[in-house]
Parts: C-alpha cells; structure tokens; sequence
C-alpha cells in the first residue's frame, strides 16, 4: 500500500512538474519543520507562479530572503551558520494582501493550515520548500520555491513514530513487570 501512494505521489509531482517550469515540493510535506544539520544554510531561489508579489523573512534574523517576482531562478543568499537542530523558521509575506504564512505547523498560519510543504532530500543534501500565499488554500503551493543546503524534514516519518511507540510500550511492560515483582 505505501509503494502504490509513493508511485502516486511522484507521478502527481511529474505532473505538477510538467505544468509548472520550476519544482513544488511533494504532497504529505505539508507542516513539517525546516531544520540546520550544521554549518552554513544557503539558500536558493527555484521559482512560482504566483500573480502576488511576496517577500521570504528568515524569522530567526529578521533578514530578508527572496522576493517571488524581483529575484530569479537560481538566485543563492547565503543565510548564515546554525548549530544543528535549530529550527529555521520562514516567514511568507504577501504584499497584496498583508498577510503572512509561516513554515511549520498550521497552528502558526492566520487561517489554521499549513501553508509550506518541505521535503528533505529533493535532491542530494538538499531541502525544498514550496509556499502557498492564499488564505484558505488552494494549496496548490506555487507561490514560492526555494532550497536549501544543510538542512532536514524536522517531523518523523510516520514509521519513525510507530517504531518510536512501540519503544515505548515495551517500557510500559518491563516496568510494570517490575513493579508487579
């Protein structure tokens, strides 16, 4: 079953790819984390098709990334050097609007979804995030693509999780024994 999703999955993203001349994250990467691995964190323009105009923000400094109709594809910032595990936090303001979308969990964003995708390993050693500006949707997640090196999905796979509960079962029984002894 997860074989026949992942192959559906990657032909939604050929096809997504085939309409659009710039990348877009994979669905199921919505809300996850963007974290350093260590070591300097550059950034690089991949492109949209937004009609909006929006800025990217690095909220860790404040600085000013990218702007989705004023840079060009390929376009590289270097963001600076970040002790592994620090979770970069992305800011997408839309200028028509005023609003703002962050990376992250849903909870973050004005209208309670997540509005970036970020898949880890888009290409060898790199990160790619993908933006939606509206609110409410339509999660189409083309209003701004970058990537990054040095970073990683900071949410488990839902494996990671299973494996990571049944860990903690086991301790559940071995203390209980315990007490029960």
């Amino acid at each position: 079953m997860k074989l026949i999703a992942k192959v559906v999955a990657l032909a939604a993203l050929a096809v997504n790819l085939s309409a659009q001349a710039f990348p877009i994250a994979t669905p199921g990467t919505e809300g996850l984390l963007v974290i350093a691995s260590g070591g300097e964190v550059t950034a690089t323009y991949e492109g949209n098709s937004a009609s909006y105009s929006n800025d990217l923000y690095l909220e860790n400094t404040g600085e000013f990334v990218f702007n989705n109709h004023a840079n060009n594809p390929g376009d590289t910032k270097s963001l600076g050097t970040f002790a592994a595990g620090t979770e970069l936090l992305f800011r997408l303001h839309v200028n028509n609007t005023g609003n703002d979308f962050f990376t992250g969990p849903g909870s973050r964003n004005p209208d309670g979804h997540a509005h970036a995708r970020v898949q880890t390993e888009w290409m060898p050693g790199t990160t790619l995030v993908s933006f939606e500006d509206l609110y409410n949707g339509p999660f189409d997640f083309n209003d701004l693509s970058f990537s990054f090196t040095n970073t990683v999905s900071g949410v488990p796979e839902p494996e990671s999780y299973a494996l990571m509960a049944l860990g903690l079962a086991a301790l559940g029984v071995v203390a209980r024994r315990r007490r029960q002894d």
